[in-house]
């Protein structure tokens, strides 16, 4: 570091105050140890320019000047401005502006393939009763004009899953334990017009041994013939579920209810497990 410092013209003589004020510093540490002190208010502009990843485990341990500003909430609430990471509820002010920025930069869906863009590609099959699963393009407009295919389940009950590491996702059992993020879970499901059906979600929470800790599971949904064939959302969040969460095992399904060959079951797609803040769900 100190190399460095000679690099950038600093020595153990006393820097010149600019023109615009800023007092003068030396390179060397200072008796609270911080190494080399500048102004708070452009130390944090640089921060502001760096990985935040480097902020949090180089910058802040140089000295202690750095650490309370790589630790200020200041710092962190410009952050999330800047990158334009805004709370659903501006009136809600979050605990932890260091956490509500890393949890929203790393906020994605988890699962994937989750409109059947890829066909069963990461999908593992349950049940695969009557003419099996299928992916067709939408008979009703989905909300998210993104969205253009689906699932179809048939006559027989048809179920699939996915696994989720959240070790392997970038979200560690320390951060996980401490901090217990919010788990958002969403699904998108509809019957066909023209035929009656069911549709099942449950997902757990596991441990590492896969044990469930907490489950969402609830009663099955049951649409009639001749119905309006219009998408459904179901959204659930685990909240405060404790310690050990090491995986996320999602999995949902359905049948037609009238035993009618081919595709006539519960169609669903836009399947989503987000790592979120709590403010932000």
């Amino acid at each position: 570091m100190k190399r460095k410092a000679k690099t950038m013209g600093a020595t153990q003589s006393t820097v010149t105050a600019s023109s615009r004020g800023v007092p003068s510093v030396t390179a060397a540490s200072t008796p609270n140890g911080d190494f080399f002190p500048l102004p708070l208010e452009i130390l944090e502009e640089i921060f502001l320019n760096l990985p935040p990843h480097e902020v949090v485990c180089l910058c802040r341990l140089v000295c202690c000047q750095w650490k309370e500003v790589a630790d200020s909430e200041s710092l962190w609430r410009e952050r999330c401005r800047r990158e334009r990471y805004h709370r659903c509820d501006d009136s809600k002010i979050p605990d932890d502006c260091r956490l509500f920025y890393f949890i929203c930069k790393k906020r994605r869906n988890l699962l994937k393939n989750p409109n059947g863009e890829n066909k069963m590609k990461n999908w593992q099959i349950i049940e695969n009763g009557g003419d099996k699963w299928k992916i067709e393009g939408l008979m009703a407009p989905h909300p998210n004009e993104k969205v253009q295919r689906n699932f179809v389940t048939s006559y027989g009950m048809c179920r699939k899953a996915q696994l989720i590491d959240l070790e392997k996702e970038g979200y560690n059992p320390f951060f996980m334990d401490q901090f217990q993020p919010h788990i958002r879970v969403s699904d998108w499901y509809a019957p066909r017009w023209d035929c009656g059906s069911e549709y099942t979600i449950s997902v757990q929470l596991l441990n590492h041994r896969k044990e469930v800790v907490k489950k969402f599971a609830p009663d099955t949904v049951y649409f009639q013939q001749w119905n309006d064939q219009q998408w459904n959302q179901m959204i659930h969040v685990f909240k405060s579920y404790g310690p050990g969460v090491r995986y996320i095992r999602f999995m949902h399904g359905g049948k037609d209810t009238q035993f009618w060959a081919g595709w006539y079951g519960i169609r669903v797609t836009g399947s989503c497990v987000e790592i979120c803040s709590a403010v932000d769900t």
